[in-house]
């Protein structure tokens, strides 16, 4: 790899970083793929840098677009639908209404699959408010309670946009990453639980109006002015869970195809296939929002808001696969090859602290995962690991939960959200998602040690 290249990588960090209060990550992340490609060292028989930047962009798109898509469009219906109402109210009344923080820790968890992690936090934050309305206490603890849920799922299982891009770098099968995710991430959260309760007793704060007052008690909480009427809760967590047990399925088809039925394999693997079942969980929600009662136009409407959020979502993933197909190309895997070899479970660690430093330095969460993975990818392709290598991608994940501070966007959300101002807002959210990073680390240390899958 050419010192113009390492300088390159380098600024992609630092400028990253200032920039980032500015100007949206596909820009940063494009650019910094150009200038890697620029800067780095070709022969005549090598396309040209801008070819190449447009090859890395495109094999990332056709990876992740179609998912990335799907997924939005299943988020953003099942929450019009009253779906993620419906999953927040059966959770609270299965642990009792003494302790709807923790619904609302799980209910972010759940949340967090399909959904991007602010959209969850907007969705479930009047609850926070509804609670405390009717108790009088415990509102940090359900803020820091759908902080902590939504925070792990957002970066550790896909198919949102960090986790799945991770997989797909590191050639990780998505039903394995899933499923490691998930263990994880609830590790993780619960510790970040224990943490928000303390904080809660250290540091209890009372919600304010949006026009900065105090709240005055007796205001109706959400689930009873809620206009849209909330689907049976099979029907709202369908779309979530189809697409999972999909997936599952066609890799054990797979790795395991003695446990099926010979005619059945070819129908599991066609719907199991990533593209194929999240389609048919978005259909799903689509179905569940027309059954709401809401008009074609709504729908319509609400579809719209999807696709184009996901376009953007598509857009900064895709120019963090050119960024990663550059540093590739110029020579990372050959500088890296020999770290991998003999490191063991250092390597794990290595992952983690790489992700902390760019998420620190830049701001965002998916684009320290997205660099990060960039930067590993050839080690933990080009190398023989005692562990499998979705160990090295949930610790990415949990990197992307340190640091989190002013120049992420996720920060002021839940400081002008919650009430909180900064000091408030570190103290305890950012806190807590560092402890959460730093036990799912020692978690995916402890799977690596106890089961390697290799």
């Amino acid at each position: 790899m050419s010192p113009l290249a390492i300088l390159a990588v380098a600024l992609v960090i630092v400028i990253g970083g200032v920039l980032s209060f500015r100007l949206h990550p596909f820009v940063i992340l494009i650019v910094a793929a150009i200038a890697v490609a620029l800067l780095s060292p070709t022969d005549s028989a090598q396309a040209s840098a801008g070819q190449r930047v447009a090859e890395g962009f495109g094999k990332t798109a056709l990876d992740i677009g179609i998912v990335i898509a799907m997924a939005s469009i299943l988020g953003t219906c099942l929450s019009a639908a009253g779906g993620a109402r419906r999953i927040v109210v059966s959770i609270q009344q299965l642990v009792g209404e003494r302790r709807t923080p923790l619904a609302l820790l799980l209910a972010g968890f759940v949340l967090g699959i399909p959904m991007f992690a602010e959209t969850v936090f907007y969705l479930l934050m009047p609850l926070a408010r509804a609670v405390w309305e009717r108790t009088g206490r415990g509102y940090l603890l359900s803020v820091l309670a759908i902080v902590g849920g939504a925070t792990m799922t957002h970066s550790l299982v896909p198919p949102t946009p960090g986790p799945l891009f991770v997989a797909d770098a590191l050639a990780v099968g998505m039903a394995t990453m899933i499923m490691v995710g998930l263990v994880v991430g609830l590790v993780a959260a619960l510790a970040g639980y224990v943490y928000a309760t303390w904080a809660d007793r250290r540091w209890p704060l009372t919600p304010l109006s949006v026009s900065g007052s105090p709240t005055q008690e007796g205001t109706a909480g959400p689930v009873e002015t809620a206009a849209v009427r909330m689907p049976p809760l099979w029907a709202a967590l369908l779309p979530i869970l189809l697409p999972v047990v999909l997936i599952s399925l066609e890799s054990a088809s797979r790795s395991a195809p003695g446990l099926f039925a010979g005619s059945l394999l070819p129908a599991i693997r066609l719907v199991g296939e990533k593209n194929l079942a999240l389609s048919i969980a978005a259909l799903l929600s689509i179905l569940v929002l027309a059954a709401s009662g809401v008009g074609m136009p709504q729908v319509r409407t609400t579809i719209a808001e999807a696709i184009t959020e996901a376009g953007s979502i598509i857009l900064v993933i895709a120019a963090g696969g050119a960024l990663g197909a550059t540093l590739r190309q110029a020579g990372l895997a050959q500088l890296s090859a020999g770290l991998g070899e003999g490191s063991g479970l250092a390597l794990i660690p290595v992952a983690w602290v790489v992700t902390a430093v760019i998420r620190v330095a830049q701001g965002s969460a998916t684009v320290a995962m997205i660099t990060a993975a960039g930067v590993m990818a050839p080690i933990v392709l080009n190398s023989s690991l005692p562990f499998h290598s979705v160990y090295v991608a949930a610790a990415i994940g949990c990197g992307s939960k340190i640091g989190m501070w002013m120049n992420d966007s996720g920060f002021w959300v839940i400081s002008r959200m919650s009430g909180m101002g900064e000091m408030q807002t570190l103290r305890t959210a950012s806190v807590m998602v560092a402890i959460e990073g730093t036990v799912g680390l020692l978690a995916t240390l402890a799977l690596a040690m106890l089961w390697p899958m290799v």
